[in-house]
């Protein structure tokens, strides 16, 4: 059986039980985390929250830079891991470190919580972490695009956790350069994945930079699939098994 689960960054959550997962909402002041896993681990994921951003907000303290900056920065020795796994991304897709920032604190948290629950599914504003142990397929949200809510990412069992991360131009508060109605990014690096989809996101102007931003993505090592929707048209390259899917009635109208 494959689930089927929309992610639209803070604009529509499924929060219906199954007999699969327990599904809960933790968040602490800007972070909002929707969570997946097969225990009710509220307590511990908002522990994890709270210090992941705790090492983040460090960072920016000891140069403002950090959060402001478009452009890579160099890795300080003084930076928690999570910091550094940020601004690595950053300098693999040319964008400054708070471009990896929702995918690191999905990553971190997910990672963290394996240990307790084999299956694990993080959405942090449209940016995702998973380790599933049977297929999900991850619909799409495509702003005013007519494939919006029509195309999905099939995931496949992963025996390695996978990061599944968007970036829109018209949904969200991130700050995108360019029009893409979505930029979607799949790799191991949670934070890398979120940091090549701004930078996916930043070249997409017009149809016909669709392709030549998804070869580009692919050219970065460890992206692993890419995709880009502008209006009607979609490219997409690398490991990544697209698929249609419809919501129900209900779903649409929420």
């Amino acid at each position: 059986m494959t689930d089927l689960t929309f992610y639209e960054p803070r604009t529509y959550r499924d929060f219906e039980e199954s007999g699969r997962f327990k599904t809960f909402r933790v968040v602490v002041e800007q972070s909002d985390l929707y969570v997946k896993a097969l225990a009710p681990l509220e307590r511990q994921t908002e522990d994890l929250l709270r210090s992941c951003r705790a090492d983040i907000e460090a960072a920016i303290v000891r140069r403002p830079e950090f959060l402001t900056s478009l452009e890579p920065l160099e890795v300080d020795p003084a930076d928690a891991p999570v910091a550094m796994r940020m601004i690595h991304a950053g300098r693999k897709a040319g964008t400054g470190p708070m471009a990896a920032v929702a995918g690191a604190v999905a990553e971190y948290v997910g990672r963290a919580l394996l240990p307790l629950s084999r299956e694990i599914i993080i959405e942090n504003g449209g940016d995702i972490f998973l380790m599933v142990s049977r297929p999900v397929v991850v619909g799409l949200h495509a702003g005013t695009s007519p494939l919006n809510n029509r195309v999905g990412i099939k995931i496949a069992a992963t025996p390695l956790p996978m990061g599944i991360c968007t970036s829109s131009a018209k949904i969200g508060p991130s700050l995108s350069l360019g029009k893409a109605d979505c930029a979607t990014i799949l790799s191991r690096d949670t934070a890398l994945a979120d940091a090549v989809a701004t930078g996916l996101g930043n070249r997409i102007k017009r149809p016909g930079d669709l392709a030549e931003g998804v070869e580009w993505a692919m050219s970065i090592p460890g992206v692993d699939g890419a995709l880009a929707i502008l209006k009607d048209k979609l490219a997409a390259a690398g490991d990544i098994e697209l698929m249609p899917v419809q919501r129900s009635d209900e779903q649409k109208r929420k």
